[in-house]
């Protein structure tokens, strides 16, 4: 029995219609563009001016044939609105997956695709599903071990996705001594692709296998009525953090800027630059904030997030996440 390289293989699989799709990106000049399973059309088309469009604006498609490609599918959706991205699922032998995503320049266009398209056959007796899409932006990645930093964390996602706007770390409501990371992507591609990737890589972080799937909304819920664990505090078994404590200030902390800026000037580094954002505040008074210090003579910025407690009223907190980042900067170049 002779068997074909896989290569040729998978180009024989329905190579009437991957000719026809050639032929058609040719004649109208779409560019597909193939990325981790997925082949995408568009975000942005070419002669898109200005941001993408709103949450909303999205349809997911189910139930298609799987020998459809875009040059069947790009026109029909484009007929009741334009078209800011298509996605098209794809297995490796080049057959779609049975789904794709079709994202709209606004919302009226998604409402009259689900209205013209759902229940719609696209062959004789091949009926498609056309609803919205739900747009998911969040995965929760479970069983990292107590000792994960959220530096080391974000350091490890940022190398293998892209798109990571928050990392949040909880104590695991379901396995004891571990933790459970909230990771916030900015569109749900990005988190899908994220998804895809850590899930196929099997990823480890300090020697233990994580669990990723999307952020279920029960437990989206019930980690909301836990208290947020501060990034520098360790679990302590229970599976909701208490308040986090206000410890008092050491004069190492109180001086951790002159120290940096001392430090700098030692070295010839250049004077250290902080920006800092507020991305929470938490009713007890807990604020948490990202944070970048940006050090001429060092060649990769130091980022990361911190909590601090507003001193006194009429302060942002911006002070204190300065001093208070500047103490882990100095941390890890070994001066504290």
């Amino acid at each position: 029995q002779r068997h074909l390289p896989p290569q040729t293989w998978t180009n024989s699989i329905n190579q009437a219609n991957k000719m026809a799709l050639l032929a058609w990106a040719k004649e109208t000049g779409i560019d597909l563009v193939q990325i981790n399973g997925q082949r995408r059309y568009g975000g942005p088309p070419p002669g898109w001016v200005g941001d993408p469009p709103p949450v909303g604006t999205e349809v997911f498609i189910g139930k298609l044939p799987q020998d459809m490609y875009e040059n069947a599918l790009i026109p029909l959706f484009q007929s009741v609105g334009k078209l800011y991205e298509f996605r098209l699922m794809m297995t490796f032998s080049g057959l779609n997956r049975g789904f794709a995503y079709a994202k709209y320049s606004n919302r009226r266009g998604a409402k009259e695709a689900i209205a013209a398209f759902n229940n719609f056959e696209v062959r004789e007796g091949c009926a498609i599903v056309v609803c919205k899409s739900t747009e998911k932006c969040e995965l929760s990645l479970d069983g990292l071990a107590i000792s994960v930093s959220q530096q080391e964390l974000e350091a490890m996602l940022r190398q293998v996705t892209e798109g990571v706007l928050s990392i949040t770390l909880y104590a695991s409501p379901c396995q004891k001594q571990a933790q459970l990371a909230v990771l916030k992507y900015s569109s749900h591609q990005a988190a899908a692709m994220a998804k895809k990737t850590l899930m196929e890589g099997n990823m480890r972080l300090g020697g233990v296998e994580m669990r990723v799937d999307w952020l279920n909304p029960d437990l989206k819920q019930k980690l909301q009525s836990c208290k947020e664990k501060p990034p520098s505090s360790r679990v302590q078994g229970s599976k909701c953090l208490g308040v986090p404590k206000q410890a008092p200030l050491s004069p190492v902390l109180h001086n951790a800027l002159d120290h940096l800026n001392t430090l700098c000037q030692r070295q010839y580094l250049g004077t250290p630059v902080f920006l800092t954002k507020c991305i929470q505040a938490n009713p007890n008074g807990w604020l948490r904030f990202w944070c970048r210090v940006v050090i001429p003579g060092c060649p990769v910025p130091f980022s990361g997030f911190t909590w601090v407690r507003q001193d006194g009223p009429g302060r942002s907190g911006h002070e204190e996440a300065k001093v208070a980042v500047a103490l882990q900067v100095l941390r890890m170049l070994g001066e504290s």
